[in-house]
Parts: C-alpha cells; structure tokens; sequence
C-alpha cells in the first residue's frame, strides 16, 4: 500500500540549496529532540506517540460505546470548538458521501459550541425537537464561553425533552482526568467519560478520544485512521534519513520561503471532500506558528472553483504566496462527459472523457500558470480519501507543524493571542472579578467612538 507523498521540487528552485539543506539537518535536530522529551507532560508533545501509545482496550471501549449510542439515537450534537471540533469534523466530512447526513445506520453529527451565533442556535434547537439525539462535550475545563453556552442550551433542552435519567446516560464528556467543571458535572450526572491527555493540545488531539469518540460514532474505522498515523509516524521519525522525511522536509521547505518572503501558503485542494480537513489544518498552523510577530499566514483554496474568485491575485498579485496543493489520485465514483448531439457549448471535444481527468489537466495546467507566475508549489498526493491515508494526513501536518514552528523559534503549542480575546469579552461581559478591566475596556471604546465621530 503506498503513502501520501510529497513533491517540493517546484518550491526548492526558488531556494538557495546550501541554506535549505542547513534547514532540513535543524528540522531533523528539532524533530529527535521532540521525541526525547515527547512522554515529559510539561512540553505538550503527547501527540506525536499517539498512533501508538492509544491502548487497544481504549478503542474497544471508544467502539463500545458508540455501538451502545448508536443503537438509541439518530443525531449526535458533538460540542467543542478549534482543535476539539475540527479534527473530527474534518475526518467526517471527508468520508460521508456528499449530499447525505451521515451514512446509512449511523446517526447525523452536527456540530455546536464553535461560534456564538444566535440564530444558529435557534434553528438547532427547533431541529432537535424532532430527533432522538445525544451529545458529545469536550473541553478540558468546561468553562470555556461558547462550548459552554452550547452544552447549558443543548442539555436543558436534551433533559426537558427525555427526562434527566435518559439524558444522562446519552451524554458523553471529554475532558480533563480529574479536575474542572466538565469533570465534577461528569460525576454527579454520571456521563460516560473519555480523558483529554494532559500533554496533548486541542489541536493535536484528533487521534486521542477526542477525535476518536465521534469519528466512530459517526460509523468509520478508527483503528485504519490510527493504522494510517502510525504508518506516517515511522516514516516521520528523526531516525528516517533525513533526505527521506517528508515532514522534515516540508518544514524546512515553507521556512526557507518564509525566509525569503513568501508569507502567506494556500492549501489548495480539487477533491473538495477535503475543505474540512485543510480547515483543520488551517487552524493547527495559524494557532501554532503565528505568534512574536512571526509566521507564514495559512488560508485555504478550493480549485477551480477558486480560480474563478482569486485565482487572478494568485498568478499575478503580490509575490509573496506560496503553495501546497493536496491532489487526490482517486476518486471513488466515475462519471463520464455525454456527447451532445448539437454541441452548442462546443464541450464534445470532452465526450468520453471521465470528470476525474478533467480535473487532472486543470490540476496540471494552473500548477504550470502559477511556477511560471513565481509561485512556489509543493505538492502532496493522496492515493484515495479514506481513513488509512486521513490518518497519514493528520499525522504527516502534526510532525511538520511543530517542526516549522521550532525552525521559527516560537513555541508551537501554545496559544496566548487566543487568550488575548477571551479577557476582554470576559470584561465587557463583566464577568466577576474583572470589574476594574470591564470600566478600562469601555473607557477605551467610547473613546474611539468619539475619534470615529469627529470623522466622519
């Protein structure tokens, strides 16, 4: 069975070859000392042994338990926000076929407790009127706002609409091992409960429960994702030859454009199961590189249809993008261009011709627009979309994440812009103890309104 691979060979030529081999030897170093320190709880590299450290008990369990929910409800309405959503919407998305909800015989997942908007809410709740659905929470304290807000709204409603006793036993908690409020709840309403490791971050978390607990659910095959992981895990370790790491050297890569002034990276995807997935891995590179002022700028690119809104900025604006293009080798249906007996869209020149391919040249032909129009490209081929290759996927962007973000000297597992916001919302909501904060906070605001007015 082969591996996802990657191509750097149309990003390296617009690199000096002395400074990027010196690059990849440091993202080797980075990567060893990772994995001597990875068992240490205080460094948050609990992740990276993750495909192989996950006890087979807990994935019967993790099965047993989802078999044991399945067979009660229709929906599941799984809470949490960043990296305790993504993932697992990521690895859902891709593998439910498009235009259902699920597939057959396994409940619907929806998604809450990831914004804080209102009429989201609304239309959820008079959805759930009409199904028997259960919830999943995650958070490691439970006093996180919006998954919160989510899980106080959806419980009511669950406990009003099934009692308190049927609700209880159709809710499941993943959360810290022995402390915060999710926990203490856990205990006095008796949820079924899965443990968030302590040395894992939210957004490296998907192989743990927290992926894994409403991936199965859903109805996929957790132990082919974590086969698929452990996989990419071997072939990702710093004893690899370094010029054989395909983590190493897509770090090494992207820093070296970085270096050179190519901040901003499209993941570029044509298969467009994946939206969700370089979702994900727009937010594990955003949150985990972009801090000190430093860091390549991740967004997400769905082709062609983007090449139709921004693919002109692309080929002929600033030259500061750079990009990795996931390209499905493929595609599970096949579908065939009629001939047409008139041909006034003049598209028979196509009759015959399998959509797949189409896309395959169009692929192709803006991967050559763009290296002509100085964008780098890197390259990375997935086989086919299933469980085994999203496995490799997730761990492949985990190794390489950690590894850029030990080439640009920051610590890529932490997240203090994110706390930056939370303290201000808290005080603007005046949240106890932060009354002093709440009147320098509206101060502030009042007096921009009064800058703003004389304006305008």
């Amino acid at each position: 069975m082969k591996n996802i691979d990657l191509n750097i060979n149309d990003a390296t030529d617009f690199l000096d070859s002395e400074s990027l081999e010196k690059s990849v030897g440091k993202a080797q170093e980075i990567l060893k000392n990772y994995e001597k320190i990875s068992h240490r709880n205080d460094h948050f590299l609990g992740w990276l042994n993750l495909p192989s450290d996950i006890s087979t008990d807990t994935v019967k369990d993790i099965k047993k338990t989802a078999k044991k929910l399945q067979s009660t409800v229709d929906t599941v309405v799984c809470i949490g926000i960043g990296g305790s959503y993504l993932g697992a919407r990521a690895v859902i998305d891709a593998l439910t076929p498009f235009f259902s909800k699920h597939i057959d015989h396994y409940p619907e997942i929806i998604f809450a407790g990831h914004h804080l908007d209102e009429d989201y809410y609304s239309a959820l709740l008079e959805t759930l009127d009409s199904r028997d659905y259960g919830i999943i929470v995650i958070s490691k304290s439970g006093t996180t706002t919006e998954p919160g807000i989510a899980f106080r709204l959806i419980r009511e409603h669950l406990e009003e609409k099934a009692g308190k006793e049927k609700a209880s036993k159709r809710i499941i908690a993943i959360t810290d091992a022995e402390k915060g409020a999710l926990r203490e709840l856990a205990k006095t309403e008796n949820y079924t409960t899965y443990t968030i490791p302590e040395n894992i971050g939210g957004r490296y978390s998907v192989l743990s429960p927290v992926g894994l607990v409403p991936i199965a659910i859903a109805g996929f095959d957790i132990e082919k994702l974590i086969e698929g992981a452990q996989i990419m895990k071997n072939a990702t370790h710093s004893d690899i030859n370094k010029e054989n790491n395909p983590a190493i050297h897509y770090a090494a890569t992207r820093y070296e454009l970085y270096r050179n002034e190519w901040f901003i990276e499209l993941l570029g995807f044509y298969n467009h199961k994946l939206r969700y997935l370089a979702e994900w891995w727009k937010q594990l590179f955003g949150e985990s590189e972009g801090k000190e002022g430093k860091g390549i700028f991740p967004a997400i690119t769905g082709f062609t249809t983007d090449l139709h809104s921004i693919g002109q900025y692309i080929h002929e604006g600033r030259r500061n993008i750079l990009e990795t293009i996931l390209s499905v080798l493929t595609p599970k249906n096949n579908v065939h261009v009629p001939e047409n007996e008139g041909n006034l869209d003049k598209l028979n020149y196509l009759a015959g011709k399998r959509i797949h391919e189409i896309n395959v040249m169009a692929e192709a032909g803006t991967r050559l627009a763009h290296i002509e129009g100085n964008v780098p490209n890197m390259y990375i081929t997935v086989p086919l979309i299933d469980e085994f290759y999203i496995g490799q996927l997730i761990q492949f962007f985990e190794v390489s994440c950690a590894v850029s973000g030990g080439l640009s000297g920051v610590n890529p597992f932490n997240q203090p812009g994110v706390e930056a916001y939370k303290k201000n919302m808290f005080a603007l909501l005046k949240k106890p103890g932060t009354e002093t904060e709440s009147q320098k906070l509206l101060e502030m605001i009042n007096k921009k309104k009064d800058q703003r007015n004389k304006l305008f």
